[in-house]
């Protein structure tokens, strides 16, 4: 696991390289292996000094999470953290100089175990990633990053990397101060070697009781300023719903008045009452543990051989066929775009320069790239080149008829085993394969909009889709480097279903006198990024209004609140949204959109207003409860899909690991009383389903954690 070897000139190399693990990260077993390697350098009267290194093509990428995530017991955390700083401790003070050769990606508590190294000198890698992330998964650096940066860098510098959880390339992180050294690849043992035999000193000053921080100290006028000013900015961003950044501000205002060793257990404290938060564990169970899976095709019928793909077709130039386009050209696809002129193919395939044009001016992608992908692309306007193609992704109007035309004519070309999937967001897949001469191929992947920045693939399974079929468009959502969720098929699937929740609801509100600025300040403090009425002005109402009156035909679909204020802005005003710069919001030539004053004409406010909290509850309860009877139903046959599909799909707080996750951080009990309650007040969309109450009826979890 670590590898010990000592040169003749006195210079010790310790490489990680955990078996079965394509990265090393900080576990029992390795905080346990790195102690003794540790213990055995110092006590080594031939070593002069020590290299950390690693075999892996990286350095090391954190803890292990899943050692983390099984911990509920406050002294267990408590005692992990200090065994681990009390290494780091050991490292910094035992006399012997330790360097850090970070030849690859380091984060987390890797980062924290080469800041406690007296030297880190990183390899120029460009795919490497440098800092402490912990924050993204709602936790905080607890091996004494949030002590050991501010002290290294000042707390100014240091405050933004550790509340935004930056990841910093190796020549960023250099000119930070993060890294005191870079070279070629190469060269980095070397480099290490050449420090250490140059008289490296073991020294820390932070150590030292005369030390002094460098930069703004934590009590000045300025240091004041930047703690009260910064709590206000962060709530403003937060809302309140994740304690992991406030945490991190506390740790680094408290241990910076102090030394660093009280500084060290304040971390500690704090890392450990994060760590017992439901807000983390729904975190790092969803946005790492189910995004893992995801990516990995854990969810992929396991019997199909691989897929491999060279050449796909996408069928419409429009916002979607011209992103699904780029995506597959960028990941080196052969693409065949198909439009109705010349002109409209072209206009799609320009897409994909505008993308990588802004790519080229931010540092992240370069001209060649750019035309090795362009040159990917052909444009036509003839079904016959659509012979040799492995998938065809239609990405038409939302029109059955369109449709109909396009799967024939395209389906008379294509080889007999290619995949037939349609972009589709809410027709049908059974419906639409009615169409084609094998259904059995025919498949739903419904990307989002922008493709080229959003993660989510819906996969959706008509009735005849074949295990292959899913099996090949699993494997097509990798090569595309897309996060696949699996639903059956059903008007709406998942995530088109359950968003429009948010936006009727919304709706609803304004429709019982509600006035409009709550209700979408509920939204944005409930923790997603726009109000409801916001995100159908972005739709389109007119949209919304179509859809759901194809929906109410369908007897499962839950009772569309709020249709007479859909009804009323799409047919008697003409207030289609931002489509025609008029909807719930104005949105004039220059300057910011605003709300439309003559809601509060239309739909006068009640003269008490129901309390935020309420409306923030109805928000989220109302989408968590579908989810539901999703799963009940058999539309979702995971929970975990509903929490990626949620968090990915339409920006469903993170906070709650996910529209399923919610309900379990509420608890199921307290969940299904909640929603019968609010079934009362407001309506049968609140009332849970059968397999929800049994669920309480245990006092029952989706998740063991």
């Amino acid at each position: 696991m670590i590898s010990y070897d000592v040169d003749k000139d006195g210079i010790c190399t310790l490489a990680w390289d955990m078996p079965a693990r394509s990265m090393n990260v900080l576990g029992n077993e390795s905080i346990a292996a790195w102690h003794e390697a540790v213990e055995r350098a110092l006590a080594d009267e031939t070593v002069k000094g020590v290299i950390v290194s690693s075999k892996k093509p990286d350095f090391i990428a954190g803890a292990d999470l899943e050692m983390l995530l099984v911990l509920d017991d406050a002294q267990a955390i408590m005692a992990l953290i200090a065994k681990l700083q009390a290494i780091f401790k050991r490292m910094e003070t035992g006399g012997k100089p330790f360097v850090a050769a970070l030849n690859g990606t380091t984060l987390g508590g890797g980062y924290e175990l080469a800041l406690a190294c007296h030297r880190r000198i990183a390899a120029e890698n460009p795919r490497a990633q440098i800092g402490l992330p912990e924050v993204t998964i709602g936790l905080l650096p607890g091996g004494g990053g949030t002590q050991r940066l501010p002290r290294l860098i000042g707390m100014e510098a240091a405050m933004p990397l550790l509340v935004q959880g930056t990841r910093l390339s190796a020549k960023d992180a250099l000119a930070k101060g993060l890294v005191d050294e870079l070279v070629p690849a190469g060269e980095l043992l070397a480099a290490c070697k050449k420090w250490l035999l140059a008289g490296g000193a073991p020294n820390k000053p932070w150590w030292d009781k005369t030390y002094r921080q460098p930069g703004t100290p934590v009590q000045s006028p300025k240091g004041y300023d930047l703690f009260v000013t910064g709590v206000a900015r962060l709530h403003a961003v937060t809302r309140g719903n994740y304690p992991a950044p406030k945490a991190i501000m506390s740790c680094v205002y408290e241990g910076m008045s102090t030394n660093l060793e009280t500084g060290l257990r304040i971390e500690a404290r704090h890392f450990t009452k994060l760590m017992l938060d439901p807000v983390s564990r729904n975190m790092i169970r969803t946005l790492f543990f189910s995004m893992g899976d995801a990516r990995k095709g854990t969810r992929r019928p396991k019997g199909p051989a691989t897929a491999e793909y060279t050449r796909v077709a996408v069928l419409g130039g429009g916002m979607m066929g011209s992103g699904i386009a780029h995506a597959a050209a960028s990941q080196g696809l052969d693409v065949v775009l198909f439009e109705r002129t010349p002109e409209l193919a072209e206009k799609g395939k320009s897409y994909t320069a505008k993308v990588y044009d802004r790519a080229i001016q931010s540092g992240r992608a370069t001209a060649a790239e750019r035309d090795a992908a362009l040159a990917r692309i052909k444009t036509t306007t003839d079904f016959a080149d659509l012979k040799g193609v492995d998938i065809v992704v239609e990405a038409v109007f939302e029109d059955p008829k369109i449709k109909d035309e396009i799967i024939r004519k395209a389906e008379a070309e294509i080889d007999p085993d290619a995949i037939f999937a349609s972009n589709t967001s809410t027709l049908p897949i059974t419906g639409l394969a009615k169409s084609s001469v094998r259904p059995h191929n025919f498949i739903g992947l419904h990307f989002f909009s922008p493709v080229d920045r959003m993660e989510l693939l819906e996969i959706i399974r008509g009735k005849d889709t074949s295990e292959d079929c899913v099996a090949r468009a699993m494997d097509f959502a990798k090569k595309l480097r897309k996060v696949p969720i699996l639903v059956n098929d059903a008007r709406g699937f998942y995530t088109s279903r359950v968003v429009a929740l948010y936006m009727e609801e919304g709706m609803a509100m304004l429709e019982e006198g509600v006035a409009p600025a709550l209700i979408e300040n509920a939204g944005r403090m409930a923790g997603f990024p726009v109000g409801p009425l916001s995100l159908t002005d972005e739709v389109s109402l007119e949209l919304v209004h179509k859809i759901r009156g194809e929906w109410t035909r369908d007897t499962k679909v839950p009772p569309f609140p709020g249709a007479k204020v859909l009804r009323h802005m799409v047919e008697k005003l003409g207030r289609l949204g931002r489509k025609n710069a008029k909807g719930f919001y104005e949105y004039p030539p220059e300057g910011k959109k605003s709300l439309w004053p003559g809601l509060g004409e239309i739909w006068r406010a009640s003269a008490a207003q129901q309390d935020v909290e309420e409306l923030k509850r109805r928000l989220l309860f109302v989408q968590s409860v579908d989810t539901a009877r999703c799963i009940e139903e058999g539309v979702l046959t995971d929970p975990r899909d509903g929490d990626l599909g949620s968090i990915l799909g339409w920006a469903f707080p993170t906070w709650t690991g996910g529209a399923a996750s919610y309900i379990d951080t509420v608890g199921s009990k307290t969940f299904v009383a909640e929603c019968d309650r609010m079934a009362q007040a407001y309506g049968a969309r609140f009332a849970p389903p059968k397999s929800l109450r049994d669920m309480a009826a245990r006092n029952a979890r989706y998740y063991k954690v």
